[in-house]
């Protein structure tokens, strides 16, 4: 069976969750970590159903009560943060006190994209390239992966890799099959500006 990254970590978090569910039928407290994994889980099975961001978030905050928790557990865990797959796509799902801690009142956790688009790496200099994958096995390219560091079986025309991506939006990969040829469109690598 072969899992990508991103598969790999959501059967970590649904085996994680599995653990409190078990330890909260049989009554014992919940660790910080046990608690974060069961809500994310639970987040993630939402998104995955449909449900909207808002209730999501909402829901979220109900799924682990503070007396469920180990004494101090709950004032470790300001917010939880978890990339969750909805049907129209990944969105990052933050939600503040997600066990009513009074130390961090619960605000409205949802962050809402404005209507519209925002041009991802505005101003930098782009390049048609055609990939080529000259192994015997597939190859997945992630958006922000450096061309000059890819699976050495991947070929980029002309040799044009060193200070370039594939320009993807965030999250996003380019699957090359064994033997496959494929054009793409890369990015310069935004360099931050060094400090005056």
């Amino acid at each position: 069976m072969h899992l990508t990254p991103r598969e790999e970590e959501r059967l970590l978090l649904a085996a994680a969750a599995d653990l409190a569910r078990r330890r909260l039928a049989r009554g014992a407290p919940l660790g910080a970590t046990e608690a974060v994994a069961l809500v994310c889980d639970e987040i993630c099975e939402m998104a995955w159903d449909g449900v909207p961001l808002d209730d999501v978030i909402a829901r979220a905050r109900l799924v682990v009560p503070r007396s469920s928790l180990l004494p101090g557990a709950a004032s470790l865990v300001p917010v939880i943060e978890v990339e969750a797959l909805f049907p129209w796509g990944s969105t990052l799902v933050h939600v503040d006190a997600p066990f009513g801690s009074p130390d961090y009142p619960e605000r409205a956790g949802a962050t809402l994209p404005a209507p519209g688009s925002i041009e991802l790496a505005a101003g930098l200099p782009r390049r048609a390239v055609v990939l080529r994958n000259t192994g015997p096995r597939d190859v997945w390219i992630s958006s922000h992966f450096p061309l000059d560091q890819v699976n050495p079986a991947v070929s980029v025309d002309g040799g044009l890799a060193a200070g370039y991506r594939l320009d993807l939006p965030a999250g996003e990969a380019l699957l090359l099959r064994a033997g496959e040829e494929r054009s793409a469109t890369v990015v310069v690598v935004a360099v931050a500006a060094e400090p005056s």
